[in-house]
């Protein structure tokens, strides 16, 4: 099933020799295998397979009309959606590079993508209209279409209503398929660019050790203009023939009466939505009985979330899929008989990932021990989109520097420990803020929690606690004495901030703890 291959002018990795050639061969494959089967469900509007594929060569000769080729940057300024899907394969039919960006940026930001791509052109929704920047500060941007009626915007209607009768573009597998920018908590962003080999690797990795397949339904709810909503809600499905039903933003209650009106069967999200769907919902009110397969990354999914999922959702199979834009999503994957008892790990390396843990002077540490994890593969990208500074700085004979501490245990199993920049070092003393998190919401009553570096004068830092909690249930005496007995006395919180709301998330649903610094008035420089 996989061998090895030499790819990217460098880079010798494993790869299923069996698949698709590039991004829009996957689509073309389902087409021809599944033509009636439904592809797309966004409210009311439904989409086969066959229906789709007119509507993405509709919008590819369009694009073609006005100058869009292989290699150009087609720029996608959409909220979840049909149109964020057709323009996705329409691109790939072109050969052409598609340029996700974050809607919930502002102008800077979204300038910044627009103007380091060189997209030359852009598809916006009319709600994102005033994000898009002057015209004298993307000279490249020759084209922009709305989906909605916007003066000064060509219709992305018309596009939909040109005649599809563009050859198709014999794209290489090698190639770039899409840039997406890197969310820029520190510095300025950089252009993750997956390739459509990644992309095809990616996809099918998922499609694999998810054992999905034709009659799979998912509910894309994160964004799509990040790598998991991309790959593990998009590509995976198209992948295998499944059926994408499209929601715009998460809420609970909704993602639930949606799960349930269509039988979904598999869903990947962030921990702190299943913990939702539990507070604000009760399961047992929903018909949830085809839900099989429970996809998570980006946090470990506290115990008692896990204990209470698998009490009011026995056939449902939590996964943890750790992985990175850089990784073209998962890089690693635990499977659901497991993930109870290893909750702090997030699984064995996908098929074809190549993971090492690597001290500060380059050297691989023996099991059990933590150092950065160092990750190569078909998976990962080949680099950042014309930036060779960030290319020497973080990747190293194909490998990717994670930039994540982490450890690999006797067993195989990957664990996470933190982020290098979240270490608390007091006095001396290494402390794992995940480590101290996952104990923090193993105490009913809390919801989510996030440990940061509170300065000290005399120790240099000290453990603070920010966390998310049920009113009543918690207060500082409970959470000191809980810590007391699970944590060494200087891995304990030393002092904690309680919230009746959840903690600040970036758009890909990661907790963003250099906000949360900037609210306490800790130093974060």
């Amino acid at each position: 099933m996989m061998r090895r291959e030499y790819h990217y002018d460098s880079r010798v990795f494993t790869c299923y020799a069996d698949r698709p050639k590039n991004v829009y061969d996957m689509l073309a494959r389902s087409v021809e295998s599944h033509p009636d089967s439904t592809a797309l469900l966004c409210g009311n509007e439904r989409q086969t397979y066959t229906q789709l594929d007119i509507s993405v060569r509709a919008v590819a000769a369009g694009l073609a009309e006005r100058g869009v080729g292989p290699g150009d940057r087609v720029a996608m300024l959409l909220g979840n959606g049909i149109p964020f899907i057709v323009v996705t394969y329409a691109a790939a039919y072109l050969g052409a590079v598609t340029v996700p960006l974050n809607t919930r940026d502002q102008k800077p930001g979204i300038c910044h993508a627009l103007v380091n791509s060189e997209a030359m052109a852009l598809i916006v929704d009319a709600e994102f209209c005033d994000l898009v920047p002057d015209p004298a500060d993307t000279p490249h941007l020759t084209a922009q279409f709305s989906v909605g009626d916007v003066e000064g915007f060509d219709s992305y209607e018309a596009l939909l209503a040109t005649p599809p009768n563009r050859p198709l573009a014999d794209t290489e597998e090698d190639a770039i398929a899409t840039i997406l920018y890197t969310s820029g908590t520190t510095g300025v962003p950089k252009g993750a660019t997956l390739t459509g080999l990644g992309i095809v690797h990616s996809a099918t990795n998922f499609m694999r050790t998810m054992s999905l397949g034709p009659d799979d339904i998912t509910i894309v709810v994160v964004p799509m203009n990040h790598v998991t909503g991309l790959v593990a809600g998009i590509h995976a499905l198209i992948r295998c023939g499944g059926c994408i039903v499209i929601q715009r933003a998460f809420k609970a209650v909704e993602f639930l009466e949606c799960a349930a009106q269509h039988g979904m069967t598999c869903s990947l999200m962030v921990p702190a939505m299943y913990n939702l769907c539990l507070h604000q919902a009760n399961l047992a009110d929903y018909e949830l009985s085809a839900w099989r397969i429970g996809g998570y990354g980006g946090a470990p999914m506290p115990a008692a979330t896990i204990d209470r999922l698998a009490k009011a959702l026995p056939g449902l199979g939590l996964m943890n899929a750790y992985g990175a834009t850089e990784t073209t999503s998962p890089a690693t994957i635990m499977h659901a008989d497991q993930t109870a008892s290893r909750r702090l790990s997030v699984g064995r390396p996908m098929p074809g990932a190549e993971i090492c843990v690597m001290d500060d002077n380059g050297c691989e540490v023996a099991p059990g021990n933590s150092g950065e994890l160092w990750i190569r593969g078909a998976m990962v990208v080949p680099g950042y989109w014309r930036n060779p500074e960030a290319d020497a700085r973080e990747f190293a004979a194909g490998f990717w520097k994670s930039g994540d501490i982490g450890m690999i245990d006797a067993e195989g199993y990957v664990h996470v420990l933190d982020r290098k920049k979240d270490l608390v070092n007091r006095g001396g003393h290494k402390i794992f803020t995940a480590e101290v998190e996952s104990v923090l919401t193993a105490l009913d009553g809390v919801i989510e929690a996030a440990v940061v570096a509170k300065p000290c004068p005399i120790l240099g830092e000290r453990v603070h606690a920010v966390l998310s909690v049920t009113p009543g249930k918690i207060d500082e005496d409970r959470l000191k004495a809980h810590c007391a007995t699970q944590l060494a006395d200087y891995q304990c919180p030393e002092s904690y901030t309680l919230r009746d709301v959840l903690l600040p998330r970036n758009a890909n649903g990661k907790i963003i703890k250099r906000q949360i610094k900037q609210e306490l008035g800790f130093d974060t420089a």
